[in-house]
């Protein structure tokens, strides 16, 4: 590997050999044209969380036939996406830095137009859209925009305002390092600490951080990043250790509002991506489980968590945290536009009575199920 990269691709790595999954991702790396037309401009370094499978053994199969390319590390812990994500930080010395998922792939030219559209625009974060697919293909699917042409440009109040709401995923961008961690290359120890460790939904911790740091954004309205869709995937597997991570990036990403000096400033914003994060998608995600599981028994005011934790409880708790943060919540601006009526009748019955917003919750259940039967 070289002394320096135009660009540093992050892929943190755990038990991705099936179905080639681990293989599409990084053959659509090795093949990117902006490494084939510049050598040394791009530094691929695939992080291995202690795989189980043939994860290690696949990515060091990479690394021998591009050694100029692929750089492998083995995590000698599993620390989960972030802590392979700051093992791969503290080893990145491109002057961009960009994060793919191990299950994804990309355009062969994708980093190249990131990287052109930067140079072209003066843009410190560039980022496109995906594209939602179901097998390995390069044929695109259902395109899901990532961000909208407002919100580029040379940032302002207005523009901070927009990207905060809706940032789009972090894997979809890539950031001038100055963004992450300053011109200088952290040591592993110092470097440490960029993501939260060992918990999932660790990009909500520092995405709001990093677009505040950005001077000018540049948008590709193009699905050039694939994004697979299988039952395995974080998004789609749902446990109580899921629910409560949910629960700990909401709090980090508020913490990280508060030491970043934003809070205040963008606090309609942070109030209501805290809501929506933190308390919505946990509360109805917490009652789907619990409600459609195989294991379910007994009411749902009765059904326990893995820990002991009734179902009943977590929502108490959830609504007891809501009211401390943010106790005026159902008053932003933003919530009353962008949440579904249904879901804000049902927030607002659990943060006056608990008891009244299961019985409500149950009886619109069973009455939905027999209509659905009938």
């Amino acid at each position: 590997m070289g002394a320096s990269a135009e660009i540093s691709v992050i892929v943190p790595v755990y038990n991705m050999a099936a179905e080639d999954r681990l293989k599409w991702c990084m053959d659509s790396l090795v093949g990117q044209t902006v490494a084939a037309k510049t050598p040394g401009a791009m530094e691929i370094i695939a992080v291995d969380d202690c795989s189980t499978d043939d994860s290690l053994e696949i990515l060091k199969d990479y690394e021998r036939r591009y050694p100029e390319l692929v750089h492998v590390i083995a995590s000698p812990e599993n620390r989960c996406q972030g802590g392979a994500k700051n093992l791969g930080l503290a080893a990145a010395r491109g002057a961009w830095i960009g994060f793919i998922d191990a299950d994804d792939w990309v355009t062969p030219d994708y980093y190249e137009r990131l990287l052109d559209t930067a140079g072209k625009t003066g843009a410190d974060m560039v980022g496109c859209d995906y594209s939602l697919v179901y097998q390995h293909t390069m044929t695109p699917g259902e395109r899901v925009p990532n961000n909208t042409p407002e919100q580029t440009g040379v940032l302002d109040d207005n523009k901070y305002r927009l990207l905060l709401l809706d940032s789009g995923s972090l894997v979809t961008k890539i950031y001038r390092r100055s963004i992450i961690f300053g011109n200088e290359r952290p040591s592993d120890q110092e470097n440490s600490g960029t993501f939260p460790e060992r918990i999932f939904y660790e990009d909500n911790a520092v995405a709001n951080t990093w677009m505040l740091r950005a001077t000018c954004f540049a948008y590709i309205p193009e699905a050039l990043y694939f994004y697979l869709q299988h039952d395995a995937s974080t998004v789609h597997t749902l446990s109580e250790r899921h629910l409560n991570d949910r629960l700990e990036a909401g709090r980090l990403m508020l913490a990280a509002a508060r030491e970043g000096n934003y809070l205040e400033r963008y606090r309609p914003e942070i109030e209501f991506l805290f809501t929506n994060l933190f308390f919505r998608n946990t509360l109805f995600s917490a009652m789907a489980v619990y409600r459609d599981g195989k294991k379910a028994a007994g009411s749902l005011r009765t059904r326990t968590f893995a820990s002991g934790e009734t179902v009943f409880a977590f929502a108490k708790r959830l609504a007891k945290e809501m009211h401390a943060c943010f106790p005026d919540f159902q008053d932003n601006r933003y919530y009353r536009e962008r949440i579904d009526a249904e879901e804000k009748g049902f927030m607002a019955l659990l943060m006056k009575s608990p008891m009244l917003f299961f019985i409500k919750y149950r009886l619109l259940y069973y009455y939905r199920r027999l209509r659905y039967r009938n």
